[in-house]
């Protein structure tokens, strides 16, 4: 898939995400349309020769091994990112584009597994797609920079999460 000058390269290996969501790939792509005219760091993506990230559809059982891994948790979770861009990385390239480099940048990995993410909008009562799209935002911030760790952070996280979700249509997911 590409939008504009962003390769997105997806690996499906779960067929439960073609089985029960086959149009994920069209949700990414609205969901990237907002993000790149919405979030500062994302607004100069256009001045880049191109940019790429590869997105994994899969499972609990991959997505904790990954977790595993990579965080020391042994559970499955919704979404796991994998920046490949440094804050540096990210005020250079992104935000104040001092140096076009001559090749695609790469923005990082995003994998997601499909039964925590089916099991949570069943459990919070949200439509599937509107999940996943929070999820897949959620994710890109991360590859940005963003963090919910510190309050600060969370907030400034968070509002930027429901600006992007209100654009697509989808209620404030923090919302009670």
């Amino acid at each position: 898939m590409m939008l504009d000058n962003i390769d997105v390269e997806t690996s499906l290996q779960s067929a439960l995400w073609q089985d029960h969501f086959p149009e994920y790939e069209d949700h990414i792509a609205a969901c990237l349309e907002q993000f790149v005219l919405m979030v500062p760091e994302a607004r100069n993506f256009n001045r880049l020769p191109g940019l790429e990230l590869s997105i994994l559809f899969s499972d609990d059982d991959n997505i904790r091994q990954l977790n595993r891994q990579y965080r020391q948790m042994d559970k499955a979770t919704n979404v796991l990112s994998f920046p490949s861009l440094s804050g540096d990385d990210i005020d250079c390239l992104l935000i104040k584009v001092r140096m076009v480099p001559e090749f695609p940048v790469l923005l990082g990995d995003i994998a997601f597994a499909f039964e925590t993410i089916d099991r949570e909008a069943r459990t919070q009562g949200k439509k599937f797609p509107d999940h996943f799209c929070h999820l897949f935002l959620h994710a890109m911030l991360h590859l940005l920079g963003y963090d919910h760790i510190e309050p600060g952070q969370r907030g400034r996280m968070e509002t930027l999460e429901k600006k992007l979700l209100a654009k697509l249509s989808i209620d404030d997911p923090y919302q009670d």
